[in-house]
């Protein structure tokens, strides 16, 4: 197939970032919307874009669109699009989706009529009247928004942020995509040092490592996609290969990630080891106070609780006086801080110098952002900030 639109699925508020992530992979036919960033490319560009996306939370293929008001039309205009190119005679197939603000309303019985429009199509080219559905996944979504139909295939299985080194987490883990979101919204490089004072498994400074060393974060894992026989084993071997000669040797400046309870330190090294960078993170057990660095210049980048249970808000507002007294001493470094608290920048003491929106889960959180002075300037070659 000469040419593919993907759509890349983004945590809202985080578009931009997964937009320019496709483009620092090489595809320029980007159009950004609401919760997605769509591009044109080929079967490369799906093993491509499982394999490096760091941020987006799936990628899927789209096989049409169009306005549909009826349940004929439904039908008509899905059997019309070409998924005898895509589905083999034993592919699986389940049907999920949703609709939002659109004639048809109900999810159910859209599900069974782009389910029976597929079959229908299938039928002339197989010649079969049954199908076993006993091959590779095929997960197709209907989704109907303002009565636009939008079809598509979702090609990586599980989320992206399942990168496979978090074999064991701690309470209320950062997802490793929000995690990576941070970082690049911030602007890490691996030649600055960076300090998570509330590292808990280790998330951020894994993903920092993982950019760091320009590990591509679904090397480690396969996708729905990887079976799927009309992507080659070849295409694949190119896409890993391309991965796996891109990583960096050298280690990132300095990261360190610090937490109180040296339960979860044990599964933060656990995880970085699991990530291939436990060498790459200095992990240590001391209270948010107690950090301090020799470094002139750098970055501490954390998700500090928030207060979101009962009787917790008291406790939480003593610590974030005590992070902003912490912080302080590093008056030449810049500071990001993840939290849902709707009085931070009063507790902290001092106005951010800019703040984003965005969603941890179902939390909506703001990411604070307090600018220290630039440090000297640094030459840095294409591709250092992957």
């Amino acid at each position: 197939m000469s040419k593919l639109d993907l759509i890349a699925t983004a945590t809202f508020g985080l578009e931009s970032v997964v937009a320019e992530e496709v483009r620092k992979l090489g595809y320029d036919d980007v159009r950004v919307e609401n919760a997605r960033v769509e591009f044109s490319a080929d079967e490369l560009a799906i093993c491509r874009s499982n394999l490096w996306l760091r941020v987006a939370d799936r990628v899927r293929l789209k096989v049409g669109e169009f306005t549909a008001t009826t349940f004929d039309e439904l039908f008509e205009k899905t059997k019309a699009l070409p998924w005898t190119d895509l589905l083999p005679a034993n592919a699986e197939f389940p049907v999920e989706g949703k609709s939002i603000k659109s004639t048809l309303f109900s999810v159910s019985d859209c599900q069974a009529i782009v389910k029976k429009a597929i079959v229908e199509s299938l039928k002339k080219k197989y010649r079969l009247t049954w199908f076993p559905e006993d091959g590779p996944l095929f997960k197709i979504e209907v989704a109907l928004l303002k009565d636009v139909a939008t079809l598509t295939i979702d090609t990586s299985g599980p989320g992206l942020h399942k990168r496979g080194y978090r074999t064991l987490i701690s309470d209320a883990p950062l997802k490793e995509t929000l995690a990576a979101a941070m970082l690049m919204l911030a602007k890490w490089y691996p030649d600055v040092a960076l300090i998570d004072p509330f590292c808990g498994s280790g998330t951020i400074p894994i993903e920092a490592a993982l950019i760091g060393r320009n590990i591509a974060p679904g090397l480690n894992r396969d996708f729905a996609c990887s079976s799927w026989p009309w992507i080659s084993e070849s295409t694949w071997s190119v896409a890993r290969e391309e991965a796996q000669d891109a990583i960096r040797q050298e280690k990132p400046e300095f990261i360190m990630g610090t937490d109180i309870d040296e339960r979860v330190l044990r599964v933060a090294r656990h995880n970085a080891e699991q990530a291939g960078v436990g060498g790459d993170i200095h992990f240590q057990c001391m209270p948010v106070g107690e950090i301090s660095s020799k470094r002139k210049y750098g970055k501490i980048i954390c998700n500090p609780p928030y207060g979101e249970r009962i009787g917790e808000r008291d406790e939480v507002a003593k610590l974030y006086k005590e992070i902003a007294k912490t912080f302080r001493r590093f008056d030449t470094w810049s500071y990001y801080i993840l939290t849902a608290h709707p009085d931070f920048e009063k507790l902290f003491g001092k106005p951010a110098s800019k703040r984003r929106k965005l969603y941890n889960g179902n939390i909506e959180v703001q990411y604070y952002q307090y600018y220290g002075p630039r440090p000297p300037r640094i030459h840095r070659s294409e591709g250092t900030s992957e």
